[in-house]
């Protein structure tokens, strides 16, 4: 009977395992298509991708590639916050900008105000969806996340308030080097956390 109980034991732990793999791994890679979807519909980015997209202008690189470098980039300011990476931290950096180059490649350009419209909220959805997933897999939040966390425990000061400073830089940096900020990213801003905090809850249960 032990026997059976520790066989039965395993498998389950590895269902477990591959249920939060797959989570994981769908959740960065939809979270690269939301970010293509409000690229298309060219109504304003999410705070970092302001700064992928100038960064992108700047150098002529694509934004999944600008994505992927900023994200090891920011990892480097991990190591006097004392942050510890984790799977999720290094697949963030290598999945989310090939997803967004991917996508990118087969989304078309819409210029009908509608469907930019359509765009940009289904990217705003599906970026709050991708949140959900990827955090509640618990393999380590992406590098953006640990920076925010590591200098709010630094600092003493309040997760909202390190969030808010953060892409307020992040956004002002990216517009100056030719980024779309716009409406989009100002409603971005409104609904991603409500959304974000749903999704949170929905995954976790």
């Amino acid at each position: 009977m032990f026997f059976i109980s520790h066989v039965c034991s395993a498998l389950s732990d590895g269902r477990r395992l591959l249920r939060r793999l797959a989570q994981l791994y769908t959740g960065l890679m939809l979270y690269g298509l939301s970010s293509a979807l409000l690229l298309r519909g060219g109504l304003g980015l999410e705070p970092w991708g302001v700064l992928h997209q100038g960064l992108a202008e700047q150098s002529g690189l694509s934004v999944g590639t600008t994505s992927a470098a900023t994200g090891v980039l920011v990892l480097l300011f991990w190591i006097p916050i004392r942050q510890r990476p984790g799977l999720g931290t290094v697949s963030n950096v290598l999945i989310v900008g090939v997803a967004l180059d991917g996508a990118l490649s087969l989304l078309p350009v819409v210029h009908e105000p509608a469907g930019r419209i359509a765009l940009l909220l289904g990217g705003i959805l599906l970026n709050g969806t991708a949140i959900g997933l990827y955090i509640t897999a618990g393999f380590g939040p992406g590098p953006r996340d640990g920076l925010m966390t590591g200098l709010q425990k630094l600092t003493g000061q309040s997760t909202r308030r390190v969030r808010t400073a953060i892409e307020v830089l992040v956004v002002v940096s990216g517009f100056l080097l030719g980024g779309s900020a716009g409406i989009g990213t100002f409603f971005y801003a409104l609904s991603v956390g409500p959304l974000a905090q749903y999704f949170l809850h929905r995954f976790s249960s």
